[in-house]
């Protein structure tokens, strides 16, 4: 850990505010095993080992198969996903590996060929969440638990 505390001991009232979004997130509806790959996603794209340790962790006790995680990283050759999660993991790659011009709209209008207009709201917020907590994570490198430094 390169702080002298966890983040949310030096920062609670942004923890705080993180942790809004989480309870929003969850609330929102979406099916929460396309959340865990969402999060196992881009915390692989992000380098994150804190979050992909602890998503992916949920993502099993949630009822995900080992397998399709081991996949995930090859979702577009691999079979076993779902159209809609096919949508919302190119919107998470897409938001997550944001280029300097931004995310084009036939992307948008293919994520919402299987999403309403709430649920891309949603799901944006679901990305935008687990971005900032890689950046957390990549940044202050919090220890892993019951893995030894």
């Amino acid at each position: 850990m390169r702080t002298s505390k966890p983040h949310p001991e030096l920062a609670p009232k942004g923890f705080q505010g993180l942790l809004q979004v989480v309870r929003h997130v969850s609330a929102s509806g979406l099916d929460h095993g396309l959340l865990h790959l969402l999060e196992v996603r881009a915390s692989q794209l992000n380098g994150c080992a804190y979050c992909m340790d602890m998503h992916a962790t949920a993502a099993l006790e949630g009822g995900e198969s080992q397998r399709r995680l081991n996949l995930l990283a090859a979702w577009r050759e691999a079979p076993g996903f779902s159209p809609r999660e096919r949508a919302a993991l190119a919107w998470t790659e897409a938001l997550t590996e944001l280029g300097r011009h931004g995310v084009d709209d036939a992307l948008y209008a293919a994520t919402r060929e299987h999403f309403s207009e709430q649920e891309v709201v949603d799901l944006t917020y679901a990305i935008a969440l687990i971005n900032a907590w890689n950046r957390l994570g990549v940044g202050l490198q919090p220890d892993l638990p019951g893995v030894p430094a």
